[in-house]
């Protein structure tokens, strides 16, 4: 695995998701936030993470910080993945599917925003099972992890020009 500078990067963050989250104490409900946050420079490089505090901005910044320390780089031909894929967290199933130039993205919601943010131009997806946003976002990120490189497979079959 290639290792990045995070500051050499035009890192972008999108909140998926905002969480409110209630914990019942003896003088009523204490009022918590969690975040959901996708960064990516759009080419090629994606990150995600989860903030938790007590206000929205300061989860969203806890978010950022830790979807730049979790990137990873997406195998990207010609504006779309190389290959159909299925990508599995918990209950929540991610279908990929390469598509051709002129198509756009072709997702809703979480994953969504974690394709824009990987710089993926014309893909279909597909979401199974549960459509909760942490799952979905982790099904992704499980699916691009299982993406091999051009070259990879190239070397691998023993086809390298």
């Amino acid at each position: 695995m290639t290792t990045v500078n995070v500051n050499e990067l035009n890192l972008l963050d999108r909140v998926v998701n905002i969480n409110r989250v209630a914990k019942v104490v003896k003088g009523g409900r204490r009022f918590s936030f969690s975040a959901i946050v996708v960064a990516g420079d759009g080419n090629g490089w994606v990150g995600y993470g989860l903030g938790k505090a007590n206000e929205v901005p300061e989860a969203i910044r806890k978010g950022v910080e830790q979807a730049k320390r979790s990137l990873i780089q997406v195998s990207i031909v010609n504006g779309t993945i190389p290959c159909e894929i299925i990508g599995r967290y918990g209950a929540s199933k991610v279908f990929l599917k390469p598509a051709s130039e002129g198509t756009g993205v072709i997702a809703g919601g979480a994953i969504k925003a974690v394709i824009e943010s990987a710089g993926i131009k014309n893909i279909l997806t597909k979401c199974l099972g549960s459509h909760n946003p942490h799952n979905t976002v982790k099904a992704t990120f499980n699916a691009f992890t299982q993406l091999k490189k051009t070259e990879e497979i190239q070397k691998k079959l023993g086809t390298v020009g």
